[in-house]
């Protein structure tokens, strides 16, 4: 009989909106897993922890200091979801404790903080370390990969991709706007990373992005706009188009088209919250997802079981299978997003 694996100890790392849907998740729906601990710096995020979360002597050891949770013989693995500018260290910080390591996108908002990470990580190569993108879990985004890989619609050599997010007046983004790092690396990363593992992961070879301020005026202070455009070209004659956007009427948008010397195809362009469709005098619609969480709930659900499933196996020995995107994919994610942010102030096309 083969033996049980022990279930992994997990150290969730903010508590903010996706910090609390992690947190849930790896408490109540991720087989193999023990929300061991969660840390967060706000008093009532602490609180919606102890109201939600499991009770002792079962549920997670509460922390204001990181390094109190990295301390935690219980953890075995610490889940970041974090203000992306303490990405790099908090994750180098994990390694060196011992601790494997997830972390939401990006991995940072700079190249070279995400070249020293890789530099790092390469010391302890029986620690997997994995960045949140969660498309590739989405079970629609799978379905169309390994139908690619397949050979259904010939050789992909052009994605177009976008990711925009129903309007929102209550100023939220541009209060982030100050460390986001604009809007490329904020949502097209995503798309970024979905458009290199649908072609392949090839390499980019130079970017191109222009964009606007339609409605969110306060976001010109930190040289970001609402919504942008870009393409990007890649070895071997691949492309991809992006499309990133803060001021949608209809809900959150994000979809993807590939298209192959064969065929094509395309993930989500309906945006539809379920099968219903209405039927009244203004025509026949349905409702849409008004946010990401929605679009992909399964996604960050199967992403979390995929994580703890891999080091399980691996536990001990490095020789788990990875998932998800890796330190290096992110780094071209980043890569890649820096190159646009820098071609939308610049105006000129950027050779990387």
């Amino acid at each position: 009989m083969k033996p049980v694996a022990r279930r992994l100890g997990l150290g969730v790392v903010g508590l903010g909106r996706l910090g609390k849907r992690h947190a849930e998740n790896l408490a109540y729906r991720v087989p193999g897993a023990t929300l061991a601990a969660a840390c967060s710096p706000m008093e009532d995020e602490l609180a919606w922890a102890r109201e939600t979360l499991p009770e002792p002597p079962h549920g997670p050891h509460l922390y204001a200091d990181y390094a109190d949770l990295l301390a935690d013989p219980q953890v075995d693995a610490v889940w970041l979801v974090t203000p992306s500018s303490l990405h790099a260290q908090q994750i180098v910080d994990a390694l060196r404790a011992g601790k494997h390591v997830f972390c939401e996108k990006p991995l940072s908002l700079e190249v070279a903080e995400c070249e020293r990470v890789l530099a790092e990580a390469a010391r302890y190569p029986h620690l997997q370390a994995t960045i949140g993108f969660m498309r590739r879990f989405d079970p629609s985004y799978k379905d169309a990969f390994d139908k690619i890989a397949a050979g259904q619609i010939g050789r992909p050599f052009l994605v177009r991709s976008q990711t925009t997010d129903q309007n929102d007046n209550d100023g939220f983004f541009v209060r982030f706007a100050a460390t986001s790092g604009g809007i490329f690396l904020d949502c097209t990363v995503h798309d970024i990373d979905v458009a290199r593992w649908l072609l392949g992961k090839p390499r980019a070879t130079r970017v191109f992005a222009a964009g606007t301020v339609a409605l969110h005026e306060g976001l010109r202070e930190f040289g970001d706009i609402d919504n942008g455009v870009a393409i990007c070209e890649f070895e071997g004659g691949k492309l991809a188009m992006f499309y990133a956007s803060r001021t949608q009427a209809h809900g959150n948008d994000s979809h993807s088209e590939v298209i192959g010397t064969a065929g094509g195809l395309t993930i989500g362009r309906n945006p539809r919250a379920n099968r219903v469709e209405i039927y009244d005098a203004s025509g026949i619609r349905n409702e849409c997802t008004p946010n990401f969480f929605d679009r992909f709930e399964d996604a960050f659900l199967h992403e979390a079981r995929a994580f703890v499933a891999s080091v399980q196996i691996g536990a001990g020995e490095g020789d788990g299978a990875q998932s998800g995107a890796t330190l290096a994919d992110a780094l071209e994610a980043t890569r890649i997003g820096v190159a646009l942010r820098e071609s939308l102030q610049s105006g000129q096309a950027v050779t990387l």
